[in-house]
């Protein structure tokens, strides 16, 4: 197939030509069930570390390796100096493992045999991060033909990890010892979205992340309920009283210093969101799959998914699930708990915040332990007036027919910060993701046409970054 004209770019042209076989090159890519969450599919992390390090050789990249190193699974770099000795270092970052498929007979169709059905790809990894990251191939391929250059406009890097998926547990080795390799003036990461298909727009923050376990141990044994009931606290009794006592009746968070270091909107920042067209009936009924729109009181719906902090309940359980009824109080009860992060929340404060709350609340005759996941994601907010950052945007602008573009927050988590810290960098997003596609759940999807349209943003925003230059982007 290929893209419908919707601009007279030389670029968008080019990624016209090239799109029949970059779309077969992809799904042959989301054909690797690289899911790192799961130690079976490690050897797919791998194989498609190696198909992507392929890929890229043959796309013209004279430096390509995987590196494996420490014992992360495989992430791909790969280098391409411009002949611009002073050019702009870029470092592009973004994923190839995917989201475990579990519940596979909820899917349309298979997860791992991708399919375009009436211009949408079907398949996990078809937006995030697969789709989104091999825009740059087929993006850089379209700017060396639009411009006539045998080199990018920008020394490029590609670093494209194999964990993000299941935390990034070994990013910070990767960073510390590829220090030099990943030396860079910018970074711009492939991993996030759009507010709709219909409205360019932007990613100008990311939300940090803690996670962790909450273990409440009663009794040393399971006991007889009729002989023991309403004499011992029951855990998961135990375990519901303490979950409930995280909000007030408004869903405030009631944690003692959770909001320290929360940074609220400016009135520019909240007007920008307030013209983003934002259907709330069409959100709570179509990607949330959900009745009604409910969150912190006081704030809009996008407001709770971007700009603020949560914490929230994703898994609890204990005691007797099968079939029939076992009488018992059961010994322990356990429940999974995120919290999600804005501004300058620290997550190693929030670890200890939450901590000393459920110590606090504990009541007497039970064990509770907090079990935090290691590291932690810091919240992350972008300049809306870097010139790199404007020039994203144009980039954008220009594969969407010059549409004025949007700023957006995203209520998701990553390695952003640390990755900008690590290389002394500012960092921009470029991605197409939108709410539709489904990402991390069943029948993931993407539209082509939208894919394409990021590619020709790749293509433009060498370019607008060359022009930016290295004095422009360190203001």
């Amino acid at each position: 197939m290929t893209v419908e004209t919707h601009s007279t770019s030389e670029e968008q042209r080019h990624v016209s030509e090239g799109s029949a076989a970059w779309l077969e090159e992809l799904m042959q890519w989301l054909r690797i069930p690289s899911v790192s969450a799961d130690p079976a599919h490690h050897p797919d992390v791998a194989a498609s570390a190696q198909f992507l390090a392929d890929v890229l050789r043959r796309t013209g990249f004279p430096t390509v390796q995987m590196w494996e190193e420490t014992s992360a699974l495989p992430a791909v770099y790969a280098h391409w100096p411009s002949d611009d000795k002073d050019a702009v270092h870029v470092v592009v970052y973004g994923h190839h493992d995917v989201q475990p498929a579990d519940g596979e007979e909820r899917w349309t169709y298979p997860p791992f045999e991708p399919r375009v059905i009436d211009g949408v790809l079907h398949g996990r990894g078809a937006s995030d991060d697969k789709g989104n990251i091999f825009m740059h191939v087929l993006g850089l391929k379209a700017h060396l033909a639009a411009t006539g250059r045998t080199s990018p406009a920008v020394h490029l890097t590609m670093f494209v990890e194999g964990e993000e998926e299941s935390g990034s547990p070994h990013i910070s080795e990767l960073l510390t010892a590829h220090a030099a390799e990943l030396n860079a003036d910018l970074v711009v990461v492939s991993d996030t979205g759009m507010f709709n298909a219909q409205t360019p727009s932007v990613c100008v923050g990311m939300r940090g992340l803690v996670a962790g376990e909450l273990h409440v141990h009663g009794p040393d044994i399971d006991l007889h309920s009729g002989s023991f009931g309403g004499a011992v606290p029951n855990p998961i009794t135990e375990l519901a009283r303490i979950l409930s006592r995280i909000h007030d009746e408004d869903r405030h968070i009631t944690i003692p210093g959770f909001y320290d270091g929360v940074v609220e909107p400016t009135e520019q920042e909240a007007a920008a969101t307030a013209a983003l067209p934002f259907d709330e009936h069409a959100w709570v009924t179509g990607p949330a799959a959900s009745r009604a729109a409910a969150g912190e009181g006081g704030w809009s719906t996008l407001d709770r998914i971007g700009a603020r902090p949560t914490a929230e309940i994703n898994g609890i359980w204990g005691g007797y699930t099968g079939p029939g009824s076992r009488t018992i109080v059961p010994t322990d009860a356990f429940a999974k708990l995120t919290f999600r992060l804005v501004g300058k929340q620290n997550p190693e404060q929030i670890r200890t915040a939450v901590t000393e709350f459920f110590a606090a609340v504990a009541p007497a005759g039970v064990e509770v332990t907090m079990n935090w996941e290691a590291g932690g994601v810091r919240p992350l907010y972008v300049d809306t007036t870097h010139p790199a950052t404007v020039a994203g945007a144009r980039a954008l602008s220009r594969a969407f027919d010059n549409q004025p573009v949007l700023f957006t927050r995203e209520g998701g988590s990553g390695p952003e910060a640390e990755l900008s810290e690590a290389m002394g960098a500012p960092l921009i997003f470029l991605g197409v993701m939108t709410d539709s596609d489904q990402i991390h759940a069943p029948n993931e999807n993407t539209e082509v046409a939208l894919l394409f349209r990021g590619c020709e943003a790749v293509a433009h925003l060498w370019t607008e970054i060359a022009a930016v230059g290295r004095a422009g982007i360190a203001r």
